[in-house]
């Protein structure tokens, strides 16, 4: 009667098997990809594999004329010449593996890069194509980091567990042949005795796979630990609130915890490798038991006896290899899921089939038409049945207080996302029936935290416009509009030096980022410029110069400006002061302070907020 651990071991080969069935449709998609990324150095390591599996067999052969020409010559002192012949033959065969070996190397190191490079642009093409919602999912970056770090070198490993299963598959068969002449049953041996390092690889493949996937949010937490303990930016309030040591022992407990587990999976692996290699020991000194009793009843001659232990060694040590490349594929498939399943992702926002052209995006007013809008993975809605009219060529500045849903508004018209009700029309027409790039070339903006680019102050601000190659002038014209020449030209190299400190470059305040970051979006002519909280990280003397300067500069275009700072917002021909998903006063400064409602309650606050502080009053 079957007992427990004998149900539980079949049940884990048959999940195993099955797997690996369901996992085998990735197999073509990787040799495709690999095709496509390296096709020439692909039929190179091809050829080079079967050359390379053949070769052994040659050697083993030979070893039999060297060992009966030795023999041959100890009894009749026959002619050397055959036996050096035969050597030179051996010597020959040896150096080729040699050569093959080495040539090998530089074939699969050019195909790796390839194929390495080929993929690295498959993801990165794949994360630009996503939209905004993907990248506030902690399940979109579990899937992101086992494309990128588990499944970024299987296909290429794939490829060589596949190539190296072909040359050892050619030479184990020749071996298969060369044992057939000393009886059927020692091939068969040779099969059955490495049968159960089959069951050891698939079993524990299986669940180091499962392990993985089960551990992938701990693996990226434990990375997240590492870069906040190390990071510059974090390394302030660290300090200041003593959360160095905090963190640290976060970490190696999450690390101890994953390394227990590690080496524990691979203790059971070892214990039963060993078990495994035991049985097939014993199948070997079997058969040579049997191989020495018929040597000695001169049925076989001695380069005989010494041709089988060399074949029958060679065809376990390939046979173990063998199931160890099977392995190797089955767990690479295994993976290769995880990048295949990344780049089956498929985006929210698409293109229209038939993209309608642009309105002049000057003259066409936005239309916020009962919208509702909810993130992702939130039941809060932001927005509520919200409609809302935006004139062209006028400023508007959205107010209010944080979660009011100001951003949000931003976010859907440069369509990060799309409505969960209701419509965003410019001219009349759905944003939705436009072309998502041709509709992002139209809008400016300057995010409430611009990403800080690790490159020249010049590229930081052209990168706002790099389609259209902007010029140094116009690059050093939208650097003085905002303010951003003066801090720029502190620098030695002035516009050629390199900003940030990753690359050993220069660091600039909150408030210089900030309008070196509004350059970049005054640089691109766009007829709608949107600007989020655009003077936050500005002195009171900063903020003075920049809103000077800013009507010219919105001057025949549509511009929204988000703020708290309503010494910036009564720039604007329209504020609306929004609340909980909803506008609540509108107007202008002046009808809004007429109206006395909670615009002017704010404006008086804050007014009075800055006359404390001048005054040296908290």
């Amino acid at each position: 009667m079957p007992t427990k651990e004998h149900v539980k071991r079949s049940k884990s080969l048959s999940d195993a098997l099955q797997q690996l069935r369901s996992q085998l449709p990735y197999l073509p998609q990787t040799l495709k990809l690999v095709w496509q990324a390296a096709r020439w150095w692909s039929l190179a390591s091809i050829s080079l594999l079967i050359a390379q599996g053949l070769l052994p067999v040659a050697a083993v052969y030979l070893t039999r004329s060297v060992v009966n020409g030795l023999v041959e010559i100890q009894r009749n002192q026959s002619s050397l010449t055959p036996l050096i012949i035969t050597i030179s033959l051996y010597a020959l065969v040896l150096v080729a593996r040699e050569v093959m070996s080495s040539v090998a190397k530089w074939v699969r190191q050019a195909q790796s890069e390839l194929v390495q490079d080929h993929i690295q642009g498959l993801i990165h093409n794949q994360a630009l194509r996503l939209d905004l919602s993907f990248f506030e999912s902690s399940e979109y970056y579990n899937k992101l980091h086992r494309a990128r770090t588990d499944a970024i070198n299987r296909p290429l490993a794939l490829i060589e567990n596949i190539g190296s299963l072909m040359q050892n598959g050619i030479t184990l068969i020749a071996m298969f042949v060369v044992l057939i002449p000393f009886g059927w049953a020692l091939p068969l041996l040779l099969l059955a005795s490495t049968l159960p390092a089959l069951f050891v690889v698939l079993r524990f493949t299986l669940r180091f796979h499962h392990w993985r996937i089960r551990n992938t949010a701990n693996v990226r937490r434990s990375l997240y630990l590492d870069w906040l303990i190390t990071d510059r930016d974090s390394s302030l309030e660290l300090r200041l609130f003593d959360l160095g040591r905090f963190f640290q022992k976060n970490f190696q407990t999450l690390r101890k915890k994953l390394r227990i587990e590690q080496v524990r999976l691979t203790r059971d692996q070892a214990a039963a490798e060993l078990v495994a290699i035991s049985f097939g020991l014993l199948s070997m000194f079997g058969g040579l038991l049997w191989m020495f009793a018929k040597f000695r009843q001169g049925l076989f001659s001695l380069g005989d006896l010494a041709m089988f232990f060399q074949a029958f060694s060679q065809g376990q040590r390939l046979m173990r290899t063998l199931l160890n490349n099977v392995g190797e594929v089955y767990r690479n498939i295994i993976f290769l899921e995880n990048l295949f399943e990344y780049l089956n992702l498929k985006a929210n926002i698409l293109e229209p089939e038939n993209p309608r052209p642009l309105p002049d995006m000057g003259r066409a007013d936005i239309h916020f038409e009962q919208i509702s809008f909810a993130y992702p993975n939130s039941s809060r809605k932001a927005l509520a049945d919200f409609s809302l009219t935006i004139k062209a060529g006028q400023i508007t500045a959205l107010v209010g207080t944080n979660g009011a849903g100001k951003s949000t508004l931003v976010k859907l018209l440069c369509r990060f996302y799309d409505p969960l009700a209701g419509r965003i029309t410019l001219a009349g027409e759905d944003l939705k029936k436009f072309s998502p790039a041709e509709l992002s070339r139209q809008i400016s903006v300057l995010f409430q935290e611009p990403v800080h680019y690790h490159a020249t102050a010049s590229d930081n601000i052209a990168y706002g416009d790099l389609h259209n190659n902007p010029t140094s002038e116009r690059i050093m014209d939208a650097a003085r509009k905002a303010g951003a020449d003066s801090p720029i030209c502190r620098l030695p190299e002035e516009y050629n030096s390199l900003l940030g400190r990753w690359f050993g470059g220069h660091e600039l305040s909150v408030g210089e980022w900030q309008r070196v970051a509004l350059a970049r979006a005054f640089l691109r002519r766009s007829p709608i410029i949107i600007l989020d909280e655009p003077t936050s990280a500005m002195d009171s003397w900063a903020e003075n110069d920049w809103l000077k300067r800013f009507k010219e500069l919105a001057e025949g275009r549509t511009a929204i400006i988000i703020t708290h700072r309503f010494t910036t917002a009564m720039l604007a021909d329209r504020i609306h002061v929004m609340d909980k998903g909803a506008v609540i006063e509108a107007g202008s400064h002046q009808e809004l302070m007429a109206l006395n409602g909670s615009y002017a309650a704010s404006w008086q606050q804050q007014i009075r907020r800055s006359y404390d502080l001048e005054g040296g009053r908290c």
